[in-house]
């Protein structure tokens, strides 16, 4: 099943990395430990809103759009058999990342527990 956590994280390393910025400018930036960006980034921890409102604005972003943009990967994910259902039983793990190729061409890569990897491109 796809995490919520884990596509707000993806978003906040895509832009973060566009930026060819460091998880140390940003994390000083936002007032947040870099270690605490990094799980957030990784999907390992979840956070507040006031937290997440504090990486956009780090990052020149408003929190809409970052929610925006995490809704729009979540609605991609719902209409791909799979990955929000998992097919088998064993398929319980799934991540989901996405790539921004071009303006008008967008990568969704689901990678499954068993180490095989799915690719969509929209």
């Amino acid at each position: 099943m796809v995490l919520l956590r884990r596509v707000i994280g993806d978003a906040l390393r895509a832009r973060r990395q566009g930026q060819h910025r460091t998880l140390r400018e940003v994390s000083t930036a936002a007032n947040v430990s870099l270690g605490y960006l990094s799980e957030i980034e990784r999907g390992q921890k979840e956070a507040s809103s006031e937290l997440l409102a504090a990486i956009c604005d780090a990052l020149g972003a408003r929190l809409s759009e970052l929610l925006s943009e995490v809704s729009n990967t979540l609605a991609i994910a719902e209409n791909m058999e799979g990955v929000l259902v998992p097919l088998d039983e064993e398929a319980t793990d799934v991540s989901v990342s996405v790539r921004q190729d071009s303006p008008l061409k967008t990568t969704l890569r689901a990678t499954r527990k068993q180490q095989r990897d799915i690719v969509y491109a929209a």
